[in-house]
């Protein structure tokens, strides 16, 4: 016999049945209980798994999937070999259908499901948003050294899609959102493509300051520690032995804003980081070094913006002044979008309503 695994995912309690005043059950006016309206509205539907798909890859290790959706829709399920039933309210399981769908087809194409990315697919299922799940979770940026680089929310999604539609694309969010990296695996691809002959990485080095001079070594040594995150995510996307090749031969250089002044830009893929250092002279700067054949990426959070008290946020300005032109895109991503430990977005959703509640007092 088939071994019949069931799981009860959040049992919906039924309304008790109407009390029955004693002068009616005396009159005989009430004969029998009256069915409730929950289990009137009950239906079921029954989904019959492709037999390709490995159970234990939709349904996760000891069925934990099923256990994070148990906790996100008002329903049951019970599952029988490959034919997976659903019973609850029919808007409940019209939701419930269309992720496990979602799920089927996600597996479907060799892209392992994790708890994180049902997490997310929930997510993007309750928001009725046009893009699907399956159209976040496969698309592939990059795969190098064993391991794939793709979008993990639906807002990192239209950001790498606005970076393929545009000529300057503006990352705006917050820290662990996946600005910098992504931008970077985009530059990566583009290079291996041929569509750009080299990748220029900047950012301010503001945090130093009037310190550079205090620091030991040459002033390329006391600015590397400011470049460090770009040279990390480029070690995720590379061979590390070819980097210090590249540099050298100047298709890959990573450098402070300060040496972009004067530059005009050709066949490159820019990538701005920590925007939010920049002033607005800087910025305009910056913008205006693009030549032919190439790309701009900027990345910032301007929640946390490092300058002197008094100086203005390039990146905060720009947004007034460019907002509404052709070919360039804003891409706003929030601590939803944050992909590191969970407890980073927790932590950055506490700052946002902090700060939101601090201004509401002024």
């Amino acid at each position: 016999m088939d071994r019949v695994n069931i799981i009860r995912l959040r049992r919906k309690s039924l309304s008790r049945p109407r009390s029955i005043e004693p002068e009616a059950r005396a009159n005989g006016a009430v004969t029998d209980p009256v069915p409730s309206a929950a289990t009137s509205a009950q239906a079921s539907h029954k989904i019959v798994v492709p037999n390709s798909i490995d159970m234990v890859a939709l349904l996760g290790a000891r069925d934990e999937f099923l256990r994070i959706v148990e906790k996100e829709f008002a329903a049951d399920i019970m599952v029988r070999g490959n034919e997976i039933t659903l019973v609850g309210e029919p808007a409940e399981l019209a939701l419930a259908e269309r992720l496990i769908d979602e799920l089927i087809a996600v597996v479907r194409t060799g892209h392992g499901l994790t708890a994180d990315s049902v997490e997310r697919s929930i997510a993007m299922i309750k928001q009725a948003t046009a893009e699907s799940p399956r159209d976040v979770l496969t698309q592939n940026i990059l795969s190098s050294r064993g391991r794939t680089i793709r979008p993990k929310t639906l807002n990192q999604k239209r950001y790498v899609d606005a970076i393929d539609k545009n000529t300057i694309v503006f990352g705006i969010g917050p820290a662990g959102t996946g600005k910098t990296y992504l931008a970077v695996a985009k530059a990566v691809q583009a290079l291996q493509a041929k569509e750009v002959t080299r990748i220029i990485l900047t950012r301010p080095a503001v945090e130093a300051g009037e310190r550079l001079g205090f620091l030991p070594g040459t002033l390329s040594e006391k600015i590397d520690p400011y470049l460090r995150p770009l040279y990390d995510a480029l070690h995720d996307m590379l061979d590390p032995e070819s980097i210090p090749r590249l540099m050298t031969a100047g298709t890959i250089e990573i450098a402070p804003l300060a040496y972009m002044r004067g530059r005009t830009l050709n066949d490159a893929y820019i990538i701005l980081d920590e925007a939010q250092n920049t002033s607005p002279e800087q910025m305009k700067m910056f913008l205006t070094r693009l030549g032919f054949g190439s790309k701009m990426v900027v990345t910032g959070d301007v929640t946390q913006v490092d300058l002197p008290t008094g100086t203005n946020s390039g990146l905060r300005v720009v947004q007034n002044i460019l907002d509404g032109v052709q070919d360039l895109a804003f891409c706003r991503l929030t601590s939803h979008d944050v992909v590191r430990h969970k407890l980073v977005g927790r932590i950055v959703s506490a700052y946002e309503n902090y700060e939101g509640s601090a201004d509401d007092k002024r």
